[in-house]
């Protein structure tokens, strides 16, 4: 019988080695589209409840209902002016940083972050000097609700750029390249901002 010499090397499942692939390919970037599906959802959130409130205003013969105390413009108003002008001020420091200025990024930031407990300080002393409570009528109730809603925002909005501060202390962490974590602040302050505005002349001019 004749014998068959074997080669070890063709009994290997893999006869020809694979070869090892360094490349991957680069995940793309979805963090961008993650937040403004995410402002998209609380915009639904705050148009659902807008609508209610002109559904209120609507079907009610009088609103706010006799009795309800008139609410003063003029702190709203100063507010509502302060909250414009921090949009634009937290524009200065995305800017900043696209230019690597570290040091005027964080200049502005704080600025703004300051303007927004500003604008949070001034909706508690109003709270405290209404003449109604959460209580007294729809009005009042609808009142709490869509401004207290929208503290919350600024509050959050206020954290994340106190976040952003404090990771501005590694250096290196934000520059011209780097600087998702800043302009997600920027563009979520900007929602807070055009939220109020809409609020603003709901509640207090119409």
């Amino acid at each position: 019988m004749q014998s068959q010499t074997i080669d070890p090397g063709k009994t290997q499942l893999n006869h020809h080695p694979a070869t090892a692939h360094t490349d991957h390919e680069e995940h793309p970037d979805l963090r961008l589209f993650g937040l403004v599906m995410f402002l998209v959802a609380e915009g639904m959130i705050f148009m659902g409840m807008f609508g209610a409130y002109l559904a209120f205003r609507a079907t009610l013969p009088t609103w706010p209902p006799e009795g309800t105390p008139e609410l003063e413009l003029l702190l709203p108003g100063v507010n509502t002016i302060n909250l414009i002008a921090s949009s634009f001020v937290m524009h200065n420091a995305d800017t900043s940083i696209k230019k690597n200025d570290v040091k005027g990024m964080r200049i502005w930031l704080t600025i703004t972050a300051v303007m927004g407990a500003v604008f949070l300080m001034g909706q508690v002393y109003e709270y405290a000097h209404l003449e109604f409570g959460l209580t007294t009528n729809l009005f009042a109730s609808a009142f709490y609700v869509l401004t207290g809603f929208h503290g919350l925002h600024v509050t959050i909005g206020v954290l994340a750029i106190v976040a952003v501060l404090w990771r501005s202390r590694v250096p290196g962490h934000y520059s011209n390249e780097k600087h998702f974590g800043i302009e997600a602040a920027e563009i979520y302050w900007h929602f807070v901002d055009v939220i109020w505005i809409i609020l603003f002349g709901l509640i207090y001019l119409l």
